[in-house]
């Protein structure tokens, strides 16, 4: 199991990468959340199995089709990880 914390930037707002993202990750079994940023970029928390993890952040470089993904960075999230539902939350 591990937590990821995403940040992904590009054209990713305005393109359906957040619902997108909820579904995949929902798909895969994971729990956590992802918001759009005030920056224009899309961020995220997921945790859930290795696996699922790998294949959400190979998804995440892609996006859904109309996102134009330039760059996505992951890294460990050192603190509690998410549970329950993958979700969409509020813009930072």
């Amino acid at each position: 199991m591990q937590t990821l914390h995403f940040l992904i930037r590009g054209t990713v707002q305005g393109v359906g990468y957040r619902m997108s993202m909820q579904r995949a990750a929902s798909r895969l079994g994971l729990s956590g959340w992802v918001r759009n940023r005030s920056d224009g970029s899309v961020e995220a928390l997921a945790h859930g199995p290795d696996d699922a993890m790998a294949e959400l952040v190979s998804w995440a470089q892609r996006g859904p089709r109309l996102a134009v993904v330039e760059s996505v960075v992951t890294e460990p999230w050192p603190g509690e990880p998410p549970s329950g539902d993958f979700e969409q939350i509020a813009t930072l």
